[in-house]
């Protein structure tokens, strides 16, 4: 992902948190691009940035080290006082700034130091990348929406498949409404508690939701897991399996099945394939 800061090219990464980082090199581009290491040098020599990184450290990182960000705080805008980001991560066990080496490597901070960083080059230059920053996040967010909105149609879909089997082999002429009522809440909630872990009323009673679907909340993966689940269901439905049979291997096939969706490269390069395909169509 990549911000256009006023024809500036910025690169953004993403951490296993989920937050994102960016480029401090791209960044300092804009003030000398023959030397960007120099100018995040003279930022990192400046008292302010120090007190501004400690703070942010001690709200967001248990684990950084007070005494010597003390250190460096003493002799911050000394004439002799230099400062490399690799010296700050590595003394004070800091995590708001990470280094990178190789082909797009470079420094790179979190968003919320990025920012202060621009507007210490420039106040203009700092609202350029935060206003094409924001396009960037509405974008991934529309297309997350796409996807997601594509599998619960799909889902949806699917659910017609299993509610006929319901039909056909659960469903007795002998039955009153209520009672098919009940048989079809029932199959739902058996794949309810096989993916969630929870059926629909307890999850109404502990959300204080009682108008929307749990599955409304679901995410893209667990979506897909669903899917493959009322297909399964509906097929074991039809070999006469009793329900509590069928929970037992249903619930051990989503827990397989996420857990490989969460973590598998694979998986998330058709995710990613699903998106492309999206955009494609627009």
């Amino acid at each position: 992902m990549k911000i256009n800061a006023n024809g500036t090219e910025i690169n953004v990464i993403g951490s296993s948190d989920g937050e994102d980082y960016i480029s401090l090199t791209d960044l300092a581009r804009y003030r000398n691009s023959d030397d960007p290491a120099g100018v995040i040098a003279n930022w990192l020599r400046n008292r302010n940035t120090i007190d501004y990184l400690g703070l942010w450290e001690q709200m967001y990182n248990p684990e950084f080290k007070l005494l010597e960000f003390e250190e460096f705080k003493k002799h911050a805008g000394e004439n002799a006082f230099t400062l490399s980001p690799q010296k700050w991560i590595t003394s004070t066990n800091a995590i708001g700034i990470s280094s990178r080496s190789g082909r797009g490597g470079g420094t790179f901070a979190h968003k919320d130091i990025a920012f202060e960083f621009a507007s210490w080059i420039s106040p203009e230059f700092k609202l350029y990348v935060f206003k094409d920053y924001q396009r960037l996040k509405i974008d991934e967010a529309s297309r997350l929406e796409i996807g997601w909105d594509t599998k619960r149609e799909l889902s949806k879909i699917n659910y017609r498949i299993h509610t006929d089997a319901i039909k056909e082999f659960l469903i007795t002429p002998e039955l009153t409404k209520q009672e098919q009522g009940y048989k079809y809440a029932t199959e739902a909630d058996i794949l309810n508690v096989a993916l969630f872990g929870k059926t629909a009323k307890q999850w109404r009673i502990e959300t204080g939701n009682k108008k929307l679907n749990m599955r409304d909340f679901a995410s893209v993966e667990q979506l897909i897991v669903l899917v493959n689940l009322e297909s399964m269901n509906a097929d074991m439905i039809r070999q006469n399996i009793p329900a509590m049979e069928r929970l037992e291997k249903l619930r051990s096939v989503a827990y397989y099945q996420l857990k490989s969706l969460l973590s598998n490269d694979s998986a998330k390069k058709l995710k990613a394939t699903i998106q492309n395909r999206i955009e494609q169509k627009e």
